[in-house]
């Protein structure tokens, strides 16, 4: 085991002009010294010392198809050549195709009418569902959301987003949420089936609408004070958190009696991340909203969006300028959205990362046998989590996982004669949960060798 890395000198001159001249305000350094990172390719960075670090969460998700996929980045290249840039204002055939695949997709799924509406990113295309749901709503601020949800830092966002850290400086504007209890069944009464949790935490819901007086329904006059339900399908930031296959069809039964929406956030978890486009597909519901961004361009351009039903979007409800941003469908995203889309239906993509996550899986349930630290263990598709506990295998352990993370950057695991750093990412309520995210177009030797650079980090931490 390595000793505390020092930055080389070329690095350090780069970290001193770091720390006088960037906002730390869109930063968080994980470890110390950060690593400055000089190029990417598949599921591998390396830093400016050209050591190669596996990466098992892909930029949160963001980088679904691997760094550097050729076929992205030339359609990428196509495009720059083309048609670059072209006022928001305006018409292109790519914006237009692009909401098409998406609004037939929905169609074919839901059942649905609806159309798809471009901003830059996830927190903005969030920003954008609010404006949505409160005008169909009558102006309703107030929404529900989960606890362990994560929906972005922007004002609005925060304000739905669990976390209070996030908008303790600066209060709320406009928005607020009713936090309501996941079925995180891992962490929930012991007793219950995963199943029985689930239909536990929606009757725990359902009760807030037997009285006026639980606060949130006027049974007088059938309304609730409430305009949507905002959703992870599964918890990103929260954990990766995978409820029962039950749970959102009791739950959307429930918001449909009583007129609440359902907004789907798929930032974290869409395009084929848990093997279907979106992760809301798994649970056998009709979403009125679905927001979307991150993986849709790969990381190569901030191109986020929704998609609603037509009664909340369409010209008359929706009209022009409702919402705006001078980048928003721009060309070269809507570009790489459009090969992505086609990429992945010329083979059975969702089949390929099921196959590759059950694989996954049953490499960490192996794991899970020989450490009693990982308390937990589970996944869809490849958005896969590894809890890390006390000896007990339950208390959440939140300072062995950072000393896993710290070891993993070190670049210094043997394998087959190979130096190798892994780098992980840290969610869950306790932030003691290892949120997998891996590129869909992993190998299966590549899983291999995350698993062994895994068990490495483990046998460091239960060493130490």
């Amino acid at each position: 085991m390595s000793d505390i890395r020092i930055a080389t000198a070329e690095d350090q001159v780069l970290l001193d002009k770091e720390a006088k001249y960037c906002s730390y305000g869109d930063t968080v350094h994980y470890i110390e010294p950060p690593r400055i990172f000089s190029r990417c390719e598949g599921s591998y960075v390396w830093d400016t010392e050209d050591q190669a670090y596996l990466d098992l969460q892909m930029w949160y998700s963001a980088v679904n198809f691997g760094y550097a996929n050729p076929r992205l980045n030339n359609a990428l290249k196509k495009q720059i050549d083309t048609l670059p840039q072209i006022a928001s204002q305006y018409l292109h055939k790519g914006k237009i195709e692009l909401s098409e695949m998406i609004a037939v997709d929905a169609k074919n799924k839901f059942g649905l009418d609806g159309r798809v509406h471009f901003n830059v990113g996830g927190s903005q295309s969030i920003e954008d569902s609010l404006k949505v749901v409160r005008n169909a709503s009558n102006g309703k601020s107030l929404m529900f959301a989960f606890e362990g949800g994560y929906h972005g830092r922007t004002l609005g966002a925060s304000s739905i987003t669990s976390s209070f850290r996030y908008r303790r400086r600066y209060g709320h504007f406009g928005e607020r949420a009713n936090f309501i209890p996941f079925p995180y069944h891992f962490r929930g009464p012991k007793g219950m089936t995963k199943e029985e949790y689930g239909s536990h935490c929606v009757q725990q819901f359902a009760r807030l609408f037997e009285t006026e007086y639980n606060g949130v329904w006027d049974p007088k006059t059938n309304q609730c004070e409430y305009a949507a339900f905002y959703v992870e399908p599964i918890q990103g930031t929260g954990g990766y958190v995978i409820p029962p296959m039950n749970f959102y069809r009791e739950l959307k039964h429930v918001l449909d009696q009583h007129g609440i929406l359902m907004v789907s956030d798929e930032i974290q978890m869409g395009f084929y991340r848990t093997g279907k486009l979106w992760s809301i597909e798994h649970f056998d519901v009709q979403p009125d909203v679905i927001v979307f961004g991150k993986a849709l361009t790969n990381g190569l351009n901030p191109l986020g969006g929704i998609w609603a039903r037509e009664e909340l979007i369409n010209p008359k409800v929706f009209p022009p300028g409702s919402t705006h941003s001078t980048f928003a469908s721009n060309p070269l995203g809507t570009a790489v959205g459009l090969e992505m889309f086609k990429m992945t239906s010329e083979v059975d993509y969702g089949a390929m990362v099921m196959a590759k996550g059950k694989y996954f899986l049953e490499g960490l349930q192996d794991l899970q046998k020989r450490f009693p630290i990982i308390g937990d263990v589970d996944g869809l598709g490849l958005a896969l989590r590894c809890e890390i506990c006390g000896p007990d295998g339950f208390t959440p352990d939140k300072a062995t996982l950072d000393y896993m993370v710290e070891e993993g950057m070190k670049g210094d695991m043997l394998v087959d004669g190979q130096k190798l750093g892994l780098i992980l990412d840290v969610g869950g309520y306790h932030k003691n949960v290892i949120t997998l995210a891996p590129s869909l177009e992993i190998s299966y030797p590549e899983i291999d060798l995350g698993l062994k650079l895994l068990e490495q980090l483990l046998v460091r931490a239960t060493t130490r």
